[in-house]
């Protein structure tokens, strides 16, 4: 439910107060620069996922092990990041992340074999947990013009994150398959400087954060319904995105176009589309309606030709879109809990239907054929939605205290968190 529907006034973030979203801090530029590039990261290997495989003698589930280890730690590591930041501070929490990327970023260009590249991605994976998850709070703490300029810029430095990071994977993978990595690690520097020189520390927050805080905030039936849900559709999701590379087949640059391609219909229907269609359908609708047409696309995307799966492939970046938005949003307002804690709850939940996609459907593969990991999508696409429909209840019960994307202060995103 959008602020207009709860009889509050809608933000303008073009025209808060009279400040321009573009009239920000050197802190917010700083910070929202490093979120793209932690968000180039995730998409970074897509286009030479082929090329890693062929260069270190792997087959394609060994390189999907780059995904697993990734977000397996990038699951676990949500239930410290809050445990962290509450203690230490937002800005050492952020400069601690960045740290982490570079030097693990920077190993995964050196890595002689599979295992060791795979092992650098799990660290690679704990920098971006603790960045990630802090940097939308601080870019809000810091942003002239309130929060929804901030979230805002936010927010299409995820969009542009996601979609330029393939394209940083073709450019750089197409001379050697090494260089994104080194290319990372270069400009995750970069954000490390401008961030130690322009941001200051912020206020802590007057309550510590427990490990477990985020484990007992999904005792709630409506935050435990979204989140085994949203693992299930994160199970759709990420098969299109580390699996999808292999089928295509295709040179690193018409790779990373695909994904170019993909990763901004991603952020037109995040940022633009979902606030529309849920004002007009309702969140459960829009939510339930775009799993359902994922699921489709998947089966076409896997029994189609090349050119159709390439169409698929685009076209499934808009409702991952529309679903990233409309599970945040009810993982935010459907219970009770402190916003950034039943959202580390709910992420700790899905975040590992991202790490075993990329090794399940490459081993289903192996057990079946090309088509059969799509079918697996595209059933998971489908249970997703019918925990929607069967669960509706219990996630509408707080639905008049949805929190819309403008408003969400406590440092929660679509994507990242």
């Amino acid at each position: 439910m959008r602020a207009s529907d709860s009889g509050g006034a809608g933000e303008d973030p073009f025209d808060e107060g009279g400040t321009s979203i573009l009239r920000q801090p050197m802190a917010v530029w700083a910070t929202a620069g490093a979120s793209v590039v932690a968000f180039m990261g995730i998409g970074l290997v897509d286009p030479i996922l082929p090329s890693i495989a062929k260069g270190l003698h792997a087959s394609n589930s060994q390189v999907s092990l780059l995904f697993t280890s990734y977000f397996l730690i990038t699951a676990v590591a949500m239930l410290v990041t809050g445990f962290v930041s509450s203690r230490i501070g937002g800005r050492k929490t952020l400069l601690a992340g960045l740290a982490l990327v570079v030097v693990f970023a920077a190993l995964s260009g050196t890595s002689s074999s599979v295992g060791e590249l795979v092992g650098f991605r799990a660290g690679w994976g704990l920098g971006n947990a603790l960045f990630v998850s802090t940097s939308l709070a601080v870019i809000v703490g810091a942003a002239a013009g309130g929060s929804a300029a901030a979230i805002l810029l936010y927010e299409s430095a995820l969009g542009l994150g996601m979609a330029c990071g393939p394209l940083l994977g073709a450019v750089l993978g197409d001379m050697k398959w090494r260089y994104p990595f080194f290319g990372t690690a270069v400009l995750m520097a970069i954000g490390f400087i401008a961030i130690t020189a322009f941001l200051k520390e912020q206020p802590r927050p007057a309550r510590k954060t427990s490990v477990l805080d985020p484990i007992k905030a999904l005792g709630h039936g409506g935050l435990a319904s979204a989140a085994v849900s949203a693992f299930f559709y994160n199970y759709a999701f990420f098969t299109v995105l580390a699996f999808t590379p292999f089928v295509l087949d295709m040179s690193p640059y018409k790779s990373g176009g695909v994904f170019f391609a993909w990763g901004v219909l991603l952020a037109v229907f995040s940022v633009l589309v979902a606030p529309r269609v849920q004002e007009r359908f309702g969140s459960l609708r829009v939510l339930g309606g775009s799993l359902v047409l994922l699921a489709a696309d998947l089966l076409v995307l896997g029994y189609g030709n090349h050119t159709t799966a390439v169409v698929c492939t685009i076209l499934s970046g808009a409702f991952i879109g529309l679903n990233n938005t409309v599970f945040t949003e009810l993982a935010l307002g459907v219970s009770d809990a402190p916003r950034p804690v039943a959202s580390a709850g709910y992420n700790f939940v899905r975040w590992f239907a991202a790490a075993a996609a990329p090794f399940l459907a490459p081993k289903i593969e192996e057990w079946t054929d090309a088509h059969i990991p799509f079918v697996v999508a595209a059933l998971a696409a489908l249970v997703g939605a019918g925990i929607v429909a069967v669960r509706r209840r219990a996630l509408t019960l707080r639905a008049h205290e949805l929190v819309p994307r403008h408003a969400t202060e406590d440092g929660v995103s679509a994507f990242a968190n």
